[in-house]
């Protein structure tokens, strides 16, 4: 069995702005290609998990998203960091607009999207780690059976590497 790192998107991998849609608006967080890349020497898939309203909303499209996270997952290959898979999820249950105002299972506080990646990838999430910046990311990760959870902010990725490599 394989082991993951989880990782929520927004105030995670970029610093959280208003529904991010644009590469001139994404800006990596320090660490973050160290931390990344340090679970990955360690043998870990890297995931992401990542809750997008803005699509659900209409601020923004999936195209926009997709263009978004390919571009992403470039800046982490050039540093030699495999981005496995990039889960989202576009709904809303209140301020969705049409089709994206539904109540969905990948929405986080929910596991969906974890438990899709567990399968897909044969995933030990007993061995596998969660970090987000909301407490939603953390409830994820404890509904899907993710024990190790870290409720992320800018001032303990240190400790985070520090964690990973020892």
């Amino acid at each position: 069995m394989n082991r993951a790192l989880f990782l929520d998107r927004d105030g995670v991998i970029n610093i959280e702005k208003n529904y991010v849609h644009k590469i001139e608006e994404f800006e990596f967080i320090d660490g973050i290609f160290e931390l990344t890349k340090s679970f990955q020497e360690k043998g870990y898939l890297i995931i992401v998990i990542t809750n997008q309203a803005g699509i659900g909303r209409g601020y923004y499209s999936e195209e926009d998203f997709h263009i978004l996270n390919d571009w992403m997952m470039e800046q982490f290959k050039q540093r030699g960091i495999n981005i496995t898979e990039v889960y989202y999820c576009p709904y809303h249950p209140t301020h969705g607009i049409g089709e994206y105002k539904k109540d969905s299972y990948d929405r986080k506080p929910n596991p969906g999207m974890i438990l899709k990646a567990r399968d897909k990838y044969n995933i030990n999430l007993g061995e596998s780690f969660l970090i987000g910046d909301k407490e939603s990311d953390i409830q994820a990760g404890k509904n899907a059976g993710i024990e190790n959870t870290v409720l992320f902010t800018e001032s303990n990725m240190y400790s985070l590497l520090n964690l990973v490599q020892r």
